[in-house]
């Protein structure tokens, strides 16, 4: 059975999601779609490619993913497919790949045909991508080489002598905010130590945690959550609305000593 999962930032309350679902199935009946989400911030390639980042690899091999996440049609646009990890990723041409995996061989970088139809072409050139891979055909023969494609460069965390200033780069459904700090950068620049975690005017946060409900109800607390990634968080509340936490607001760990 061959699986496809779909992020887009189409949302649920328009036709755009069911018009590329009946796309794909009406082109390739047998596949088993799995949405991973349709909320994506409109055309926010960073949360896009956050999203499918932390979920793609939970999936088994020859899945292919979807992304449909600012697909602005302009003159020259154009949609890639990309071979990765023994997946198989579409994507609008649009810096989305490079934050999700960085430098991408060019062997494994396919241009998809451009569509026919211009009015919501995704779905064209999504269901034939997936008619192709679907059926066993070769990803060379999807399209022609892409060669350069569009890149975009993550944010990264400013390592300096004592600190780590780093950046919210996602708030989530229950308004965790999570920081583009890892834990293996954290533990490396601790060695040990102390820390004091600063942000916006709020007290700082003195210790991790390893669950939620390690700090009291209602009190901040921050953790390394499944992703690896620095998040700071209130027990059984919305740490964004109560400490004032908005996507690329900036938070400082400093270590004693």
């Amino acid at each position: 059975m061959q699986l496809v999962t779909l992020t887009t930032d189409f949302g649920v309350q328009d036709f755009y999601a069911g018009a590329l679902k009946g796309a794909l199935l009406r082109r390739s009946p047998a596949v088993h779609l799995v949405d991973i989400s349709h909320a994506i911030r409109p055309f926010d390639i960073v949360q896009g490619a956050f999203v499918v980042q932390n979920a793609y690899p939970e999936f088994p091999e020859g899945t292919i993913h979807l992304i449909g996440v600012n697909c602005v049609y302009d003159a020259h646009y154009r949609f890639l497919a990309v071979r990765r990890d023994g997946h198989f990723f579409l994507a609008p041409d649009n810096g989305l790949l490079t934050l999700l995996f960085g430098q991408l061989p060019e062997a494994e970088v396919r241009e998809l045909p451009a569509p026919v139809q211009q009015h919501f072409p995704v779905k064209q050139a999504f269901a034939d991508a997936v008619g192709h891979i679907a059926a066993g055909k070769p990803f060379e023969a999807l399209g022609l080489p892409a060669g350069p494609i569009l890149q975009r460069i993550s944010l990264q965390p400013v390592i300096m002598p004592g600190r780590i200033r780093g950046t919210i780069i996602q708030v989530d459904n229950f308004e965790n905010a999570v920081v583009n700090i890892r834990r293996e950068v954290f533990e490396k620049s601790a060695n040990g130590r102390g820390f004091s975690l600063f942000f916006k005017r709020n007290d700082p946060i003195t210790r991790l945690c390893q669950n939620y409900c390690d700090a009291p109800v209602g009190e901040p607390l921050c953790l390394f959550n499944s992703a690896g990634l620095l998040e700071i968080a209130v027990n059984m509340g919305r740490a964004a609305t109560l400490l004032g936490l908005k996507v690329e607001d900036v938070v400082e760990v400093v270590f004693e000593g």
